[in-house]
């Protein structure tokens, strides 16, 4: 292990990404361009072999970055486990959703491991950085590699974890981000911290694998309540005919003791609608309530509801009915600027509108095409945002707020606009009725 921890430490380490998506081809990226040879393995055979012609499906790493990786064959992606055997470090970075019933729905971590447990080495390290309950790498990671591969855990094979913290759409790069690590031995902390700290700008180390998973529940869970009380007073505020945006603005002059959250139509994304409720359910098996987590979670589910409601009423005073009424949404993906839609609350909306007899279309940039999904069935195509679309419209609403949408455009040929994102707020000369929701 002491000479793990030397190859790590040289970057002469042969390191695994498991998961090639918005996580873990951005790691593999920083991964390289820190000097390790890396394997990336998938289950998804397009993206493996997308990858190896050279072909990158995540903005955060275009095609020449990809082609940089894999100059000198440093970067190659598989679908083959048991190529596992040659490697001294693994970063699993796979989806870790909920249930129906909003519990924890471990299968990916699961099958993950056990499909890499038969093909592991003695002396690998093994990090999880997928975002989980605490005790998730100890209680299941952990023992199910051990089991597999008949090695010794905290001997001749360590298990560290350390959240991943990519955001989507921003400036922000892998490298570029602080990385906390955690483990449960003294040797898997050391081998975690020199892997990581070839690659990343720091290491911040915890003295637990439970301490680094409760690190990132936190810092999602700190933006879910944030959210859920500004949305909580946009609805607060609407009744009392107060723009909760210009009130933040205000607010947000104040040079101590006060943070910026906006409002919006619901929360999106793999990360704060679902992250929060991997604490609330390891918290009831400890007989601990998590209200404000719970509570949270309502506020931001009913938001699609009361954005309904104002696009309801908006229509009803110029004597339109939801039936056979023509919406244009615009934006699609759960947050500007990014082609996800995972947990998008636009897919909500398109499907409540389509039940109350609505005709639905939709533009946005980034997502050319909706199809089925695990939660929704919608097959819609984008459409393009031209004078007669708007026109067409008996009403528009902005459900994301992408930067190259034309917003002077749309207030200048639509006749009703529904903002849901205080877009328009200070746009002039407008002609269109302009509801904010």
């Amino acid at each position: 292990m002491a000479d793990l921890v030397a190859r790590l430490k040289s970057g002469d380490a042969h390191v695994g990404v498991v998961g090639l998506g918005y996580v873990g081809l951005p790691l593999s990226h920083a991964f390289c361009k820190a000097g390790f040879k890396v394997l990336g393995l998938d289950v998804d055979e397009s993206k493996v072999e997308s990858l190896n012609a050279g072909r990158s499906y995540i903005g955060a790493v275009s095609d020449e970055s990809l082609a940089e990786m894999r100059a000198d064959e440093r970067f190659l992606a598989t679908s083959d486990y048991a190529r596992a055997s040659d490697l001294d470090a693994i970063a699993i970075c796979v989806p870790t959703p909920l249930t129906i019933h909003r519990d924890p729905d471990m299968s990916y971590i699961e099958a993950t491991a056990k499909a890499l447990a038969p093909h592991l080495s003695a002396d690998t390290l093994v990090v999880l950085e997928s975002t989980t309950y605490p005790g998730t790498t100890s209680e299941l990671l952990g023992p199910l590699l051990a089991e597999g591969s008949g090695l010794t855990l905290g001997q001749d094979l360590l298990v560290a974890y350390s959240p991943e913290r990519e955001n989507p759409g921003s400036d922000w790069s892998t490298a570029g981000i602080p990385k906390v690590v955690g483990a449960d031995e003294d040797l898997g902390r050391a081998a975690a911290e020199a892997l990581y700290e070839r690659s990343v700008i720091q290491v911040v180390a915890v003295s637990s694998t439970r301490a680094a998973e409760a690190t990132k529940l936190l810092e999602n869970i700190y933006r879910c309540v944030n959210i859920a009380l500004v949305n909580e007073l946009k609805v607060c505020f609407d009744a009392m005919d107060i723009n909760v945006f210009e009130v933040i603005e205000a607010a947000k002059t104040k040079p101590f003791g006060f943070q910026a959250f906006y409002p919006g139509p619901g929360l999106g994304g793999h990360c704060i609608p679902i992250d929060p409720f991997y604490l609330s359910w390891k918290a009831r098996g400890h007989g601990v309530p998590t209200r404000f987590i719970e509570l949270a979670g309502e506020v931001n589910a009913a938001m699609p509801e009361f954005v309904l409601s104002k696009v309801a009423d908006a229509l009803n005073a110029r004597g339109k009915a939801f039936l056979e009424a023509n919406i244009l949404i615009l934006g699609v993906a759960y947050k500007p600027d990014v082609s996800d839609i995972r947990e998008s609350p636009a897919l909500v909306l398109i499907e409540r509108l389509r039940s109350k007899g609505a005709q639905v279309s939709y533009h946005d940039p980034h997502v050319p095409r909706l199809t089925r999904g695990r939660h929704y069935s919608i097959d819609l195509e984008s459409v393009e945002l031209s004078e007669a679309a708007l026109a067409a419209s008996d009403a528009v609403l902005i459900v994301t707020d992408h930067s190259s949408v034309d917003y002077a455009a749309v207030q200048a040929h639509a006749s009703l606009v529904i903002d849901t994102r205080g877009v328009l707020r200070g746009l002039e000369g407008s002609t269109a009725t302009i509801v904010q929701a």
